[in-house]
């Protein structure tokens, strides 16, 4: 191997002069993109800090002289120059002498640009180590800026600028893959993602004697991922021995993600020193002593790496006459091994977006954050998140924190000659957190209560405004220009009415937001303005489920890279963490937008609304982003995983409609706010989820694959688990299904459709062993014909008792009952006990009635009330079948009872009057569509699905919160 010397070459070290036990320093540093003397002051102060604490050898993190988010500036001459500058200034600082200092920066070789570490002694560049795999996973694209140096094992010579040459008195120095040999020991380098390659350069370098390993990395904090990187360093040591040096990044550097720190030294596969994952402070230095007999002892006891090390190709040395250790360290104590300290996924909540909102609180000098508080999950969850920064700010200052009580007394507004220092959170939080709600006629006195007593907890100065004369100046401007009035839907409106009235809603919140954030600060006697804080969970982002350029379109995002379940999860630990009392309705309360009115049969909630579960979610967004499926590939996991819940049918339904659903709502993501990257499965279209925003979103080859497999189980069943089940079996599946499957569990069948003159009590007999088990029902369409559709919905709930004939629906099936009849325009009543040979259908768009059976005409005629568009309705001899001919939603409520599929007339529905100002004339001949004859799983899905399919694409479904 090749020898480069820097001292004395004679002056080899012997058995008898090899030291011990050596002093180590590793640090995390809280830097900033582009922030040159700010990077060099706090590097400055961490060399400054290990020679305090007697260490020879001082490690920093990856690109620390620029900051590792610049980005495309590494393609800018100016990122390197000024690098160089700053490279020269550590040289020449007096700080610097005595110890070895590993600094990273970027470098051009031979015009090509690397990811560096340069290490350097008393004003001599020892070595340059260019890094030599790129990260190009999930947030990082290090080989749209950066080459990995792919020669091991060898070096050139590099050039050095004038100016370093200037202070260094050398013209060239090694470039390469090439470890420092000093007087007692063998340093060798890797550089972040070389750690986690599966040939790691630790491996060979262990082999051929190395005994100091460091690693200078950038690394961000994603829940749960700790645990990953501290294996990959104890496994590193435990292999091939040795010491393990881990630098790490901390804070937001500029970047949507936060680097989390935790600096740390492992010796023979044990951790013996940790630094903090979450802190406030910019500079945290750790060191360790570790003894070098350890690791020497270690490799002697495992003969097999000792051959394989005789025979290892060597590394290019290069030496340095300068020991780690020093000669009479007897009395110098080792550090021991210590319990790896590991955060709960709550406390990472708690702790990660706090310091990454102050980080970027206190760099973008704004006086404090604007929050629109609604009383729900993930405005909460996210009010906490600011009470918890405050926390951690006044624990900050009380230590003493000095950068924490200057960035504190700037930002709250303090004169320079002030003396405070933050003690209380919630004083600091009334001063920096303005939180508003903002209700409408559609908000209810519960969420508003909610949100008061949260907001008085925490400390924010709160508003509560209402937005009613807003909306309706907005609206109005409509009204006067077109002369017609949209309706939500429970008042007859279509369902492009009911969105558009939802959306106007949460834009006006938005429009609100910004104006408040600019003015209320003037408003209270103070200077400056606040950033819009947002509230989508990732889940909302990854279904679309938020309208665009509504509360959700804000400065910054704490909650965007997380979970549903893990916000619940989160505000469960807030209540006890920070004594939140209020958060306990706000946990128990179901979801809900409260955009649409609030009925005596009909309450808005996000799931309904979304035609999928929170945990369906999260499970649709892992497969498709980690483990990279498509809706082929995803059904045919689900298929096995779900089976015990769900028939083949139903799981391609329920993949089908999230396909549509995130691909209709893709475009969302290009105006995404910046938020806090905490998923593996976020949808952020920035740089983390790189896919296209404009969906072909039939995706008919995807989906005919997904029907063909569907086709092919029939009534076989899967990994021995029925394909269908009787009612009578179903509440020992509610058992024994995951909790994110019992929502809505297989209470609806998949069957062909029964011929006229069929008993329907007899049919479910005959077809699933239940006569009150009634089958889903879609009918064929025929060529040439508008599209029909007919479906039952089978009733929820516990079986009758002996005799009677009726059943009350489940609160489930009401609410679905609710919405078709309110998407037909039928006035919503109180529900009532059936009679027994009630039978209702609906088809759509064809604009006709049909009529089965003849009790419950009464009933059904006095439901449709004063709705003039049905007053000229022929019924024959039947109580209703009917469908206006303005809308594809499905109208479905099929009673359990005796009633017989006899023959009935088709009669054509009464036109539409225009003069009702929300329905369009002759709506039939824009919607007509053929229908594919697919087997369907549950009906509010199926209705969902329809209207995505037939182009009344949710381009606008409004917000969750």
């Amino acid at each position: 191997s090749r020898l480069t010397c820097f001292g004395n070459p004679g002056a080899r070290r012997s058995l008898i002069d090899m030291g011990r036990k050596v002093k180590l320093a590793t640090c995390a540093l809280n830097q900033w993109a582009l922030d040159f003397d700010g990077n060099a002051k706090r590097i400055l102060t961490s060399i400054e800090e290990s020679k305090r604490l007697r260490a020879t050898y001082r490690l920093g993190p990856e690109l620390e002289i620029c900051g590792y988010g610049c980005a495309d500036h590494f393609l800018e001459s100016d990122t390197f120059l000024h690098s160089f500058q700053v490279l020269v200034d550590l040289l020449q600082s007096p700080v610097t002498e005595g110890i070895i200092c590993d600094i990273g920066m970027p470098l051009m070789h031979r015009t090509v640009r690397y990811n560096c570490r340069v290490i350097f002694f008393n004003k001599k560049i020892l070595l340059i180590r260019p890094k030599m795999h790129l990260a190009m996973d999930g947030n990082y694209r290090e080989g749209r800026w950066f080459t990995a140096w792919n020669r091991p094992r060898e070096i050139d010579e590099y050039y050095l600028p004038r100016m370093v040459q200037d202070v260094t008195g050398q013209v060239t120095v090694p470039f390469g893959d090439a470890v420092i040999s000093t007087l007692d020991t063998c340093i060798g380098t890797e550089i972040c993602e070389e750690l986690f390659t599966p040939d790691s350069p630790h491996i060979h370098m262990g082999l051929d004697g190395v005994e100091i390993f460091t690693n200078a990395s950038g690394s961000h904090h994603s829940l749960r991922k700790l645990h990953v990187r501290l294996d990959l360093i104890q496994a590193a040591t435990a292999r091939v021995g040795g010491v393990y040096l881990y630098s790490n990044l901390r804070g937001c550097d500029g970047e949507r993600v936060y680097y989390d720190g935790c600096a740390m030294v492992a010796v023979n596969g044990e951790v013996v020193a940790q630094g903090e994952q979450f802190s406030l402070q910019e500079v945290e230095v750790i060191s360790a002593i570790v003894d070098l007999e350890d690791v020497r002892a270690y490799r002697g006891l495992r003969p097999s790496a000792s051959n394989q090390s005789a025979k290892a190709p060597g590394y290019p040395r290069v030496f340095v006459n300068f020991a780690l250790t020093s000669r009479d360290d007897l009395r110098v104590v080792p550090n021991p091994a210590i319990q790896v300290r590991y955060h709960t996924p709550e406390e990472e909540i708690s702790l990660g977006p706090a310091c990454w909102l102050w980080d970027y609180l206190r760099r973008s000098k704004q006086a404090g954050f604007f929050l629109p508080l609604s009383g729900g999950i993930d405005s909460s969850a996210t009010a906490c998140i600011v009470s918890s920064m405050c926390h951690l700010v006044c624990d900050a200052a009380q230590s003493g924190n000095q950068t924490v009580i200057r960035d504190s007394r700037r930002i709250i507004g303090e004169p320079e000659s002030s003396e405070y220092i933050p003690s209380d959170p919630r004083e600091l939080c009334n001063r920096l957190f303005v939180t508003c709600y903002m209700g409408t006629e559609n908000s209810s006195a519960e969420t508003r209560s909610r949100a008061e007593n949260l907001a008085k907890e925490i400390g924010s100065y709160h508003l509560s405004i209402g937005i009613d004369t807003a909306v309706r100046a907005v609206v109005g401007i409509f009204e006067t220009v077109t002369t017609w009035t949209p309706r939500f839907k429970v008042y007859g409106g279509s369902e492009r009415e009911n969105l558009a009235l939802q959306n106007v809603q949460a834009r006006v919140r938005m429009v609100l937001s910004y104006l408040f954030a600019q003015l209320v600060c003037w408003s209270r006697g103070a200077s400056g303005g606040l950033l819009v804080l947002g509230s989508a969970n990732v889940d909302e982002s990854l279904r679309g489920y938020m309208t665009k350029y509504d509360c959700s379109s804000a400065d910054l995002n704490p909650i965007g890279g997380i979970s549903k379940t893990d916000l619940r999860s989160f505000i469960k630990f807030a209540t006890e963490r920070f004594g939140l009392s209020s958060l306990k309705s706000i946990y128990e309360a179901p979801p809900t937008a409260e955009l649409e009115p609030i009925t005596e049969d009909y309450v808005q909630t996000d799931e309904d609304d979304m035609g999928m579960s929170y945990e369906e979610l999260s499970v649709f967004g892992r497969l498709r982003k980690l483990l990279l499926c498509g809706p082929y590939s995803m059904f045919c996991k689900l298929v096995h995983q779900w089976k015990d819940a769900w028939s083949p049918s139903q799981v391609a339904e329920k993949v089908k409609h999230f396909f549509r659903s995130y691909s209709i709502n893709r475009h969302k993501m290009t105006t995404l706010t910046p938020s806090y990257h905490a998923e593996g499965y976020s949808p952020d279209d920035n740089r983390f989820d790189l896919r296209q925003f404009l969906y072909n979103t039939q995706w008919s080859r995807q989906f005919r694959c997904i029907d063909e497999e569907v086709s092919k189980f029939g009534d076989a069943v899967v990994d021995g688990s029925a394909e269908r089940h009787t009612q009578q079996d179903h509440s020992q599946d509610q058992k024994e299904s995951p909790k994110f499957l019992k929502r809505r569990s297989s209470r609806t069948r998949a069957a062909k459709v029964p011929k006229k003159g069929t008993n329907l009590s007899q049919y479910a007999k005959d077809a699933f062993g239940d006569a009150t088990a009634m089958p889903v029902v879609q009918s064929d369409s025929a060529a040439n014909t508008a599209y029909t559709e007919e479906c039952v919905l089978m009733p929820e709930g516990p079986a009758p008792p002996e005799g009677n004939k009726s059943r009350r629906p489940s609160k489930l099936s009401m609410s679905l009952a609710t919405k078709w009849k309110s998407s037909l325009g039928l006035v919503t009543s109180q529900w009532k006990e059936p009679e027994p040979e009630v039978v209702r259908t609906v088809q759509t768009g064809a604009a006709r009635v049909e009529g089965i059976g003849q009790s419950g005409l009464k009933k059904q005629k006095s439901m449709l009330g004063s709705a003039k568009k049905f007053r000229n309705l022929a019924v024959s001899n039947s109580p209703l079948v009917v469908s206006d001919g303005s809308t594809d939603t499905l109208e479905i409520d099929i009673l359990s009872g005796g009633a017989s599929l006899e023959s009935a007339s088709l009669v054509a529905a009464s036109d539409t009057e225009k003069k009702e100002g929300h329905l369009s004339p002759c709506p039939i001949r824009k919607r007509r569509r053929q229908c594919e004859s697919t087997p369907v799983a549950a009906a509010d899905l199926r209705s969902k699905s329809k209207r995505l399919k037939d182009g009344d694409e949710e381009f606008d479904s409004h917000h969750a919160e």
